[in-house]
């Protein structure tokens, strides 16, 4: 406890100076940087000086977070409270990794089904395995949390790789999800994948079925045309797909966490073995910087403790996500999952109430569009939004290279300006100068002021391929890791999805006219103005 008391001293010691004072001291931006490969992290637009570091540092060491890292990698049930282990990192291990649970490795089975689910993907590329129609020209990926928001951010991120079919992705149960990926498709040339372990999710089953129900109207053989990402073979056999179709995995990868095993299938026939090959090798390269990097040179772990900084020791409670960079359009989506289901808990690790805060609200949305719409509260609104700038030094399109500067130029303009602000003085010297006088130009000039002092890192690379997306989601979920053991809470269950999806159950049959008396005054008001509307 005394660490954190010492910390919530120094915080409240240096909250008021001005970050851009920080920068007197010559070579901050380097000292406050960390390097992993060629993937650059500049944190030196924080309010976290030396002395600050080195007490994160040590609030990281005593929470024996090399310990728990060790334990992790190799294998032990970190997963406490449904007693797994948590081996997500297996997923992208090197050929000669051997990783045991309970006594036996499990690597060789894991690569077998990689192995398995690539020479797939490869024929479906190459149009051995095709349609009745012919060559697969399409694949939709049914799925839902993270049987989807990884495929599909990866998807997205790989565009400029893809030589296969298309890709679609389909998460929402509302129908028009389904109905408007289906129109325009040939059901004769599309192939659709259903992730879902248990094959029991609701959401993914419901669109599943409306998929073969599609399919069935021109294909004579519907089950040929799926695949399936599960372990419930039975379940899996009586939908129609034939076993060799079936990849599994097992119940020490999670859900948010299985973007490297056979929930990516979709983007292995996007981008091929060899693709996905590079993007493995990215996340096994960010695991070895983790595991070595001494922690107050690891990038995971300074990225942690900047976040813990701004959320639990200066109250900072959102996070904006902001990658400058078009194909990471769905980045932030997918990190709010990895963030906020794996770290959104009210009980540490023994089930006692935490001590303080748990993790943040993770949002965003790429720039430069966000700054023509909610920027104006991160640079002059009353709360301090801390930002997570991302940037490809150089884009895919060597033709629009300009666009790709005026792009950097934005983005690397923003967290200056977050920094420096804008003084009255310096706006009361513009409105001079454009004519104003009296107390409108003062009124005016107030109008004009940014307070700056406002924190936010850069993550900079130099170019999105497949390597650099691995090392950027392996650096989030390390991210994610090390905030969870420094809070004490275990991140690898989601016991919070459970009530609502239990009750929806329960609620379903209300829709179609069951007596709802049992329910509270508000639901029955709710399901009375749906039955009326739908004339139940």
């Amino acid at each position: 406890m005394s660490i954190w008391n010492d910390l919530a001293r120094h915080q409240r010691a240096t909250e008021t100076r001005h970050m851009q004072d920080l920068f007197d001291e010559a070579g901050r931006a380097q000292v406050f940087s960390v390097q992993a490969g060629e993937m650059h992290l500049d944190y030196s637009k924080t309010n976290i000086d030396a002395e600050g570091r080195a007490l994160l540092v040590q609030l990281a060491e005593n929470a024996g977070l090399a310990e728990k890292r060790a334990a992790m990698f190799g294998g032990a049930k970190i997963n406490e409270t449904e007693g797994r282990a948590v081996l997500h990192i297996a997923q992208r291990a090197g050929e000669d990794a051997v990783i045991d649970v309970d006594g036996e490795d499990v690597m060789p089975e894991l690569r077998a089904v990689r192995m398995r689910a690539y020479a797939f993907a490869e024929d479906v590329r190459a149009g051995r395995y095709p349609g009745q129609g012919g060559a697969i020209t399409d694949v939709v990926n049914i799925g839902i949390g993270g049987s989807d928001l990884g495929p599909a951010m990866a998807t997205l991120a790989l565009a400029p790789y893809h030589d296969g079919p298309r890709l679609h992705y389909v998460s929402n149960v509302d129908g028009a999800h389904i109905a408007d990926t289906l129109k325009g498709l040939n059901p004769e040339t599309t192939l659709v994948i259903v992730a879902s372990k248990t094959f029991t999710t609701i959401e993914t089953m419901t669109n599943a079925r409306t998929a073969r129900d599609w399919m069935a109207s021109k294909v004579t053989d519907p089950g040929a045309q799926f695949v399936a990402v599960s372990t419930a073979l039975d379940k899996t056999a009586e939908f129609g797909i034939a076993p060799e179709r079936v990849f599994g995995f097992a119940d020490w990868v999670g859900g948010r966490y299985s973007v490297w095993g056979p929930i990516g299938l979709g983007i292995m026939i996007a981008v091929g073995a060899a693709g996905f090959d590079a993007f493995l090798a990215g996340g096994r390269a960010m695991d070895t910087h983790f595991q070595n990097a001494p922690l107050a040179e690891n990038m995971p772990v300074l990225l942690a403790l900047v976040g813990i900084w701004h959320n639990q020791l200066c109250g900072h409670a959102t996070r904006a996500v902001l990658p400058y960079d078009q194909r990471l359009a769905r980045l932030p989506a997918y990190l709010q999952q990895l963030e906020m289901e794996s770290n959104g808990k009210r009980v540490d690790m023994e089930g006692r109430d935490l001590a303080r805060q748990s993790g943040p609200i993770v949002w965003g949305e790429p720039g430069t569009n966000g700054q023509h719409a909610f920027y104006q509260l991160i640079h002059q609104g009353t709360r301090i939004v801390p930002c997570e700038f991302l940037l490809a030094a150089k884009g895919h399109e060597p033709e629009l290279a300009h666009q790709h500067r005026l792009l950097a130029a934005n983005c690397l303009a923003q967290s200056e300006a977050l920094l420096r602000g804008r003084s009255f003085e310096q706006a009361r010297a513009i409105m001079a100068e454009k004519g104003l006088t009296g107390s409108d130009l003062d009124r005016q000039a107030r109008h004009r002021v940014f307070p700056g002092n406002r924190p936010s890192t850069t993550l900079i690379y130099p170019q999105l391929t497949p390597f650099v997306l691995g090392q950027i989601i392996a650096l989030y979920e390390h991210r994610v890791f090390v905030e969870g053991v420094i809070l004490g809470l275990n991140s690898f269950d989601q016991w919070g999805v459970e009530l609502g999806k239990e009750l929806a159950t329960a609620i379903g049959p209300l829709l179609e006219g069951a007596d709802a008396s049992a329910k509270d005054p508000s639901t029955q008001a709710l399901v009375a103005f749906v039955r009326a509307h739908q004339g139940v």
